[in-house]
Parts: C-alpha cells; sequence; structure tokens
C-alpha cells in the first residue's frame, strides 16, 4: 500500500513539475521588449491632412512571429476609403529590428477637441504558444477652425417685433467639405416664420459642397414674443453628418436682449421715436400726449425745457407753442390749441416745434461716450424726459491700389486689358470719433469679372471674412471699436475684363455699407461709400490708366 502511494505522489510531483516548467516557459518572455509608439502632429487645423508614423522596435532576445497591426484614426475622421480602422500583417520581427507604418487621414471636430489615435501590436515569440499584444495612443489638439459662422442679428429687438437675421458662413479650408448642415435650436420666446433657403423642419438646412473661398447664408424671419426684459439665446452649428452622426465643427451663440417702451408721453424727432441726433442738423420734434385713462382731460397745459450744449437756441421755433429762447423751453397752452381743451380717453394730441444743433459741436472728455441732448416734457403733475444721444462720428474709407500697398504686390497689365487677369488692392479703413461701437460689419458685392483673392492684410481677419458665392457679397465683420481708435483691412481682388469692357473704365468694387451698433445709444449706424473703378483715384502712380484696352 505505501509503494503504490509512493508511486501516485511521484506521478503528481512530475506533472506539477512539467506545469511549472510550461508555465514559466511561457512567463519568462516580458510584452515590455517591443517598443512601440505613435509619432505625428501635437497640433492641427481641421481638415489638414495629418500623417501618423507607427513605430515598433524588438528590444529582446526572441524574434517575435506572426506579427499583426491594428491602427485606428481619432473618431469622425475623413479617409479615402471612409475606413478608420486598418489591420495589417508585418513580417516576423527579429531581436533589434525597427520599422515604421504610415497613416493618413484627416480629422473633424470642434476647436480645441483632443483627437485620441490607437495602435495595437500583437505576436507570439519564438518557441511559445502565448500571444502577446503592446498597444500605444497619440493625442493630437484641433487648434484651429478657419471657418467663418456669424450672426447678422441685432443685440437688443423690441417686443413684438418682426425680425429679419441671417447666419452667414464661409470656409478657408485647403479641402472640399461635403454632407454639411447648418443646425439651430429652438429659441423660447422667438416664433419662427420662414427661411431663405427653406427648411422642411426649420432646424436644419443641408448645404453643398463647401470649397476653400466659398461661403453662403441662412436668412430666418420671426416674431419677438418673450417678456419684456427677457434674454433669448440664439444658437447655430455648423457640422458635418458621416455615418448618421452629426459632427458639429463650428458653433455660435448670441444673447438678444427684449426692450419695449411703454409711454403715457411719448417723443418723436424727425419722424422717429429713436432718433440719434447729429452735428448741425435741424430737429424736428413731435411730442405725443395719450390719454389711456378711463376719462377726459381738460385744459391741459404743457411745457417743454431743453438742455444741452449741442442746441442752438437761436434757432427754436414752434407754430402753435410760445418759444422762450432764452429759458431753453416752448409753452403749449390750452387756450391756443383746441387739441388740448378736451383730451378724451384714447385719443392723442400731437405737439410740434423745431430747432437746429450747432454746426461746430466740440464734446468734452466728460461727454465722449455720454453725447446726451435732453427734453423734459411737463403737464399736469405728469413729468417725462426724454434723453436723445447722438450718435457716434463714424468715417469710413474704401480705396484701391496697383501699387504695393500694405505688402500686398499686384501683377497683370496696367491698363488692364481684355481676357487678361489684373490684381488689385482694396483697402477698407474704419476710425470712429465719440462713443464705443460694437459689431461693426463692411458688405460690398464684387462685379461681374472681378473674384477674391487669398491675400490679406492683417491675415487674422480672414476669419472675420466670408463670400457668399451666389449673391458675390463679401461681409467683414470687423468687431468692436472704442472711441478714437480705428481698423484696417487690405484684401486682393482679381479683375478679368470682358470684350463688351474695352474702351471703357472697368468696375472692381462696387458700393461698399458700413453698419455698427452705438453702444451708447443703441442704434445701427450705416454708411455708404461709393464703388470704385480701374482709374484708381487714390493710387496717383496708376491713376488715369484704367481704360481697358
Amino acid at each position: 500500500m505505501s509503494k503504490k502511494i509512493i508511486f501516485i505522489s511521484f506521478v503528481i510531483i512530475i506533472v506539477l513539475g512539467f506545469i511549472g516548467f510550461w508555465y514559466y516557459r511561457e512567463t519568462i518572455f516580458s510584452k515590455e521588449i517591443l517598443k512601440l509608439e505613435i509619432l505625428s502632429h501635437d497640433n492641427v487645423k481641421i481638415g489638414d491632412e495629418i500623417e501618423y508614423t507607427v513605430k515598433y522596435k524588438n528590444n529582446g532576445n526572441f524574434v517575435l512571429e506572426n506579427p499583426k497591426l491594428i491602427f485606428e484614426l481619432p473618431d469622425n475622421s475623413l479617409t479615402e476609403d471612409s475606413k478608420i480602422r486598418f489591420t495589417q500583417s508585418i513580417k516576423d520581427i527579429y531581436p533589434g529590428d525597427e520599422e515604421f507604418v504610415k497613416f493618413k487621414g484627416r480629422l473633424l471636430g470642434k476647436e480645441g477637441d483632443l483627437k485620441v489615435a490607437r495602435a495595437w501590436l500583437s505576436y507570439v515569440p519564438h518557441n511559445l504558444s502565448a500571444r502577446y499584444e503592446s498597444k500605444t495612443t497619440f493625442t493630437t489638439k484641433i487648434d484651429s477652425i478657419p471657418i467663418t459662422l456669424t450672426y447678422d442679428l441685432l443685440s437688443k429687438i423690441e417686443k413684438g417685433k418682426e425680425i429679419n437675421y441671417a447666419i452667414n458662413y464661409f470656409s478657408n479650408i485647403d479641402y472640399p467639405l461635403e454632407n454639411l448642415s447648418i443646425k439651430i435650436n429652438s429659441v423660447k420666446g422667438f416664433n419662427f416664420k420662414s427661411a431663405d433657403p427653406a427648411s422642411l423642419d426649420n432646424f436644419e438646412w443641408k448645404l453643398n459642397t463647401l470649397n476653400k473661398g466659398q461661403g453662403g447664408r441662412v436668412k430666418i424671419k420671426g416674431t419677438i414674443l418673450a417678456d419684456l426684459g427677457s434674454r433669448l439665446n440664439f444658437s447655430a452649428h455648423l457640422g458635418m453628418w458621416q455615418d448618421g452622426n452629426f459632427i458639429t465643427i463650428k458653433e455660435i451663440d448670441q444673447n438678444v436682449e427684449v426692450i419695449q417702451p411703454l409711454l403715457f408721453i411719448s417723443q418723436q424727432i424727425n419722424g422717429s421715436s429713436n432718433y440719434i441726433a447729429s452735428p448741425g442738423e435741424t430737429l424736428n420734434y413731435e411730442i405725443s400726449l395719450r390719454n389711456i385713462g378711463s376719462t377726459s382731460f381738460d385744459n391741459l397745459f404743457l411745457i417743454s425745457r431743453l438742455s444741452g450744449s449741442a442746441f442752438d437756441f437761436s434757432t427754436l421755433k414752434s407754430q402753435e407753442g410760445q418759444t422762450k429762447s432764452n429759458d431753453n423751453l416752448i409753452v403749449f397752452d390750452s387756450r391756443g390749441i383746441s387739441a388740448l381743451q378736451h383730451l378724451l380717453p384714447q385719443q392723442e394730441a400731437v405737439l410740434y416745434f423745431s430747432v437746429k444743433l450747432k454746426d461746430n459741436w466740440a464734446t468734452s472728455e466728460l461727454e465722449i461716450n455720454n453725447t446726451v441732448i435732453k427734453n423734459k416734457v411737463n403737464v399736469l403733475d405728469i413729468s417725462e424726459e426724454f434723453d436723445t444721444k447722438v450718435n457716434t462720428k463714424l468715417e469710413f474709407s474704401q480705396k484701391a491700389y496697383y501699387s504695393n500697398f500694405d505688402g500686398i504686390e499686384n501683377s497683370g497689365p496696367i491698363p488692364p486689358e481684355v481676357n487678361k487677369t489684373t490684381t488689385y488692392t482694396i483697402n477698407w479703413q474704419v476710425k470712429n470719433y465719440l462713443n464705443n461701437v460694437k459689431n461693426v460689419k463692411i458688405k460690398a458685392l464684387l462685379p461681374e469679372g472681378v473674384s477674391l483673392s487669398d491675400n490679406m492684410v492683417p491675415e487674422n481677419q480672414a476669419y472675420n471674412f466670408s463670400l457668399d458665392s451666389l449673391s458675390r457679397e463679401i461681409v467683414w465683420l470687423a468687431g468692436d471699436l472704442v472711441s478714437g481708435s480705428q481698423i484696417s483691412l487690405s484684401f486682393q481682388i482679381a479683375l478679368t475684363p470682358s470684350l463688351s469692357q474695352k474702351g471703357m473704365l472697368a468696375g472692381i468694387i462696387n458700393q461698399a455699407t458700413i453698419f455698427a451698433e452705438d453702444q451708447s445709444t443703441g442704434a445701427v449706424i450705416q454708411s455708404i461709400i461709393p464703388s470704385l473703378d480701374t482709374s484708381l483715384p487714390d493710387n496717383q502712380s496708376n491713376s488715369g490708366k484704367g481704360v481697358v484696352q
């Protein structure tokens, strides 16, 4: 019996020893002997082609057999065959061998997104049966999105008012973007009415393929229904559909404040209740009294008193009222004005006077960004003061050059010739004097035969510049300007005259219109500058050489 037990124990020892030897043989190999890494760019612009180099080296004494490499591009990458995961068998890796494999793709995402590429390499060490795997990753940051996406939308809108706003888009990517859409979020308090182009669901607009230098806009109409003082958030996203997923590339948000002044006593100047005065002009005042109560007012007596250094009180006039220029006031008495004798509920009486502002109005430092003229109206025990702010003085110039300007060099024949291309530099300059302004925007149309070139100074303004390829309208969103500051943009256009223009001056840019929101007045400033042609009046060395040959 004891011999049998000894025999069984001996067999067990042999089996355990074999298992231990097999386990030891399988575990003495360390997968750390294979060095696996990915080499590429840390930062890229969206749409740029990026190359990944997967590098591997056998630092051990074993031959690594039957290796298989798997490489995966970051999510939502673009490739020629639409694949982002690649599996590749490679030759056995001998001790000391160092090789690499390359992969290419284009990354999609928002600015600041971190995109992770991954690689796995599996193999079987020589004389072993277990399969090992090494893996690694590489992270790239999308640090630039050369796409313009902007709102053409006021920051303050009256309740109940129908508005039209636009979403402008423009691509400066060296790669055609396909399957694009613009999507907007629902805005509580905004009643969507229509859009151009039309949308099936009023939330998404599918776009045609967008090449570099192309752009467009989506125009939306609706009504503001939110309560007074509400802030509405308008949000839009430009992105690409890929495998049923919407990949956001660019997004914008803008808040709009709902305003609605309600007055018993109202005032209009030159036909406007929100008039912005300017030095040297005549102001025609209309003072309206509306009875919103349930009983009538009899024998009303109204005094309107003006204040402000801009007024020329010697010009104060009124056919119905008594003007007292020394006291800066006008008196309206029911004894001479029938409308003030008996004002029934819901009736309105309108009173008129005019006054001129001084031609030379020099504002003090205290008045800058606070230039205001006032009219205080008193009737019975009701007093209402109206502030009329003075809009900033905004100078805008549009000039054209053939000679080197702002470092932009032009080429082509001067005078221009039929079917030959000549380039010119267009310079836009804006100078602001009185109040801070925001959302400065300039629009112009390119004539037929004129195209936009890539050159622009300063280059960083390219992100604020767009072209609607269909309407040929260019838009520069110059941003905000504080009082006393100026900004300039130079860009290059190319003219190719047609035979019908021979013997004539050719237009190179149509009239330009500037818009800006005065931060002091809240008013939108608008000014138009005439178009320019090849006569180049601002380029003396080439002036008079503009007739097409």
